[in-house]
């Protein structure tokens, strides 16, 4: 389990999900206020965390640090 949530992100696609997720939220607020906004939560979360789950199960590894 410890592998599943392993940081395999690198920086700048980190700052990238997170401003996405932070887009997609904000279309609830301003904007068309549509529900599909809620989506943002998803690039939001795995931004934060440094860890995507779609990314342990594909092999994908992006972060330059385990890569030593």
């Amino acid at each position: 389990m410890s592998n599943f949530f392993a940081r395999n992100e690198h920086p700048i696609e980190r700052v990238v999900r997170v401003s996405l997720g932070l887009g997609l939220l904000a279309i609830t607020q301003v904007g068309p206020q549509t529900a599909w906004g809620y989506l943002g939560v998803i690039p939001l979360a795995t931004g934060l965390l440094g860890s995507c789950p779609l990314y342990s199960i594909l092999g994908i590894n992006t972060c330059p640090v385990g890569k030593r």
